[in-house]
């Protein structure tokens, strides 16, 4: 068994656990211990307690001493110097022309390097800046960029809620945040009420998360219809808070908005499956039986063609008998093909005629054989009627 404390090390930071090594520490007491940054000064806020050996993997740290009145002292002056590089720091980053914004400085406890945390949009070559502060502090010099985040919790707050800021005050972890939740919560999504101070989504958001989660799946989604004890409804708004669900019953053509809570409310859909179920289990043949109605009293267009052939067919013989159609007062009965018969192709007709277009020119064809004899006769006989004339004309001479 291996004794245990938690140490913080920054107000509000993450608390660290370590070996007692023995010593008698009570909670709030201040004790030295060796960090990755070096030996500092930290704070017992969880008491002691005892925990088996095989329940951390990694071994602890151990403290090394209780912290005397000489080492609350050097605490304090390492205060003072802090807020006097703060102000150094911050005519450096001005001398430069820098694009940042200095949040905090800290010193370690055995002041072997000073820290300066600052918020950026980017990244920023500070390397000039490092070696003036190295000249003027004769010291390591670290810089870190630190998120939004950070920043508010070095500095703190109010909240939009009027109490100090969460992470300011207790929370030691960021737990990441997105606008869904606040969807599901029935929050307003304007940013200016759903944000902290530090310009990000508020952290408080994730608290009731769970809750909102777990209740959604056991409560009747809106829009679906459910049964209460006034009647059947539907959901128009729920209270995931309060396990309440707001529904609109609808009494002839007026309609009311009742809050029921969660056990007095049942779900519709699945009581009409069971019911329908149970019907059909009761009576199988009541299926098929609605649908051979509904099949009878439906006339099939063939029946519905004869009937009206039919009238027509009586209305001819009686004009016959009067002797409109003839002295005979026969009638003749056309039957009008239908239009799947009159689709099929019929074999006593011939090839469909092509028209011709009276806008295009004939194609230009040579002459026929037997006229071209005629015009060869002609262009013979030519010859011999002028030879008659002109004997015919001497001969009288």
């Amino acid at each position: 068994m291996a004794a245990i404390v938690g140490i913080q090390f920054q107000k509000n930071g993450k608390i660290y656990n370590y070996d007692v090594n023995n010593l008698e520490v009570k909670q709030d007491d201040f004790v030295i211990a060796d960090t990755s940054h070096g030996i500092d000064l930290g704070q017992v806020v969880v008491g002691c307690r005892h925990v088996d050996d095989n329940e951390s993997a990694i071994p602890l740290k151990k403290l090394i001493r209780i912290a005397t009145e000489k080492d609350l002292q050097t605490s304090a002056d390492n205060r003072e110097k802090e807020r006097e590089a703060f102000t150094v720091c911050q005519k450096k980053i001005a001398e430069h022309k820098l694009d940042m914004k200095l949040v905090s400085v800290e010193y370690a406890f055995d002041n072997s390097k000073a820290l300066f945390y600052f918020t950026a949009n980017g990244r920023v070559d500070f390397r000039s800046l490092v070696k003036d502060l190295a000249s003027v502090f004769k010291m390591r010099i670290e810089l870190r960029q630190i998120g939004v985040r950070d920043e508010a919790r070095m500095i703190g707050g109010l909240g939009p809620c009027g109490r100090q800021i969460c992470c300011g005050s207790f929370l030691e972890e960021f737990q990441p945040v997105s606008i869904k939740m606040a969807k599901e919560q029935n929050l307003s999504l304007n940013p200016t009420k759903i944000s902290g101070v530090c310009g990000r989504l508020m952290c408080c958001l994730k608290y009731e998360q769970d809750h909102y989660e777990q209740t959604r799946k056991i409560m009747p989604r809106i829009g679906k219809e459910v049964r209460t004890p006034d009647g059947n409804g539907i959901v128009s708004d729920l209270n995931i808070v309060k396990e309440t669900v707001f529904v609109r019953i609808t009494n002839g053509d007026s309609s009311e908005i009742k809050e029921y809570p969660l056990e007095k409310v049942e779900r519709v859909s699945g009581n009409d499956a069971s019911v329908s179920a149970e019907r059909k289990e009761n009576n199988p043949d009541a299926g098929e039986n609605r649908r051979n109605a509904a099949a009878s009293d439906v006339k099939p267009e063939t029946e519905g063609r004869d009937e009206k052939n039919e009238k027509n067919a009586s209305k001819e013989m009686h004009r016959g008998k009067g002797g409109q159609n003839g002295s005979s007062g026969k009638v003749k009965m056309q039957h009008k093909p239908d239009k799947q018969e009159s689709g099929k192709k019929n074999p006593a007709l011939g090839k469909p005629v092509m028209r011709e277009n009276p806008n295009r020119t004939a194609p230009k064809q040579d002459p026929a054989p037997a006229a071209t004899e005629q015009a060869d006769n002609k262009k013979a006989d030519a010859p011999n009627w002028a030879e008659a004339v002109r004997k015919a004309i001497d001969s009288i001479n």
